[in-house]
């Protein structure tokens, strides 16, 4: 099977097999631009990222921009992210936009190009996306996902304070909360795949969720942002992933970040994140 063949998840299991399981965020916070010496302008925003593609390209399993804080900048922004995006995946590195897009219809089969169609300036391997206008919303995203053979990463379980009011909220049928009702459904449109390895969708769950969905059957990526400056733990990724260790990614942005601007710095900052998370092998040079 060719590489453009496999699902988003069997690519991340390929990948993470010696490169770890580690994601690294790319989060061009104004503050972390002046942090590194860089004006807070799109060239700034072009030089953060070129030393990020250096120091990650080689090391890491999944890259995360944050695509606000490209947006921020217009069409310059957004130019520097498409550059960005293709010199990461050159180099074989999983990308995820966490864009967190939602809506419905049309839109969001627009979204749905955007970022999935291959033949698109700003084409990742997967997308984040939301669920709160209904699951169902985005089938558009999840049917070009499963043509293409990329990933949509569903939001369930955040650990954003704001989040239990909704999240947790009980389904009108049944007694299941919503996040573990989202974790199912993706579930379950995996196993419907042809295929045994995990497929194209996932989910993300924070490493700090005190009372997680169950995540055994969810046959795909789950992206676990939290960890690090937000004081999720090696100990709480085993907890909330139970049976699906394999298929974590855990999210590391801030104390990687931190260790810039040196490309060289943010090489061997990948190399110990993903050393300390040890969930499966990692890099060794």
């Amino acid at each position: 099977m060719s590489a453009d063949q496999h699902t988003f998840g069997e690519r991340f299991t390929l990948r993470a097999a010696t490169h770890g399981q580690l994601c690294v965020g790319m989060d061009p916070h104004p503050h972390l631009l002046r942090a590194w010496g860089l004006p807070v302008s799109a060239e700034g925003l072009r030089e953060f990222s070129r030393r990020c593609v250096e120091g990650f390209g080689e090391v890491a399993c999944v890259v995360k921009p944050q695509v606000a804080f490209y947006e921020a900048f217009g069409s310059a922004g957004y130019a520097v992210l498409e550059e960005a995006i293709a010199a990461l995946r050159e180099r074989g590195v999983l990308v995820i936009a966490d864009a967190k897009r939602g809506d419905i219809g049309s839109t969001m089969a627009g979204y749905a190009t955007a970022w999935l169609a291959p033949e698109s300036p700003l084409s990742v391997d997967a997308l984040t996306v939301s669920p709160w206008l209904g699951v169902d919303s985005l089938a558009p995203v999840f049917e070009l996902a499963q043509r293409h053979h990329k990933g949509a990463i569903v939001l369930a379980a955040t650990s954003n304070p704001e989040a239990p009011s909704v999240q947790r909220a009980r389904c009108p049928e049944g007694d299941r909360r919503l996040d573990q009702d989202v974790v199912d459904r993706v579930g379950r449109l995996n196993a419907e795949r042809t295929g045994e390895g995990p497929g194209n969708l996932g989910v993300v769950v924070g490493a700090t969720v005190q009372d997680p969905p169950n995540l055994d059957a969810v046959g795909g990526v789950i992206l676990m942002p939290g960890v690090g400056a937000q004081g999720g733990t090696p100990q709480d990724v085993r907890r909330i992933a139970g049976n699906a260790l394999d298929l974590v990614s855990p999210n590391v942005s801030r104390a990687v970040l931190k260790s810039g601007p040196e490309p060289q710095a943010l090489h061997a900052a990948v190399l110990e994140h993903t050393a300390a998370l040890a969930l499966s092998p990692g890099p060794t040079a």
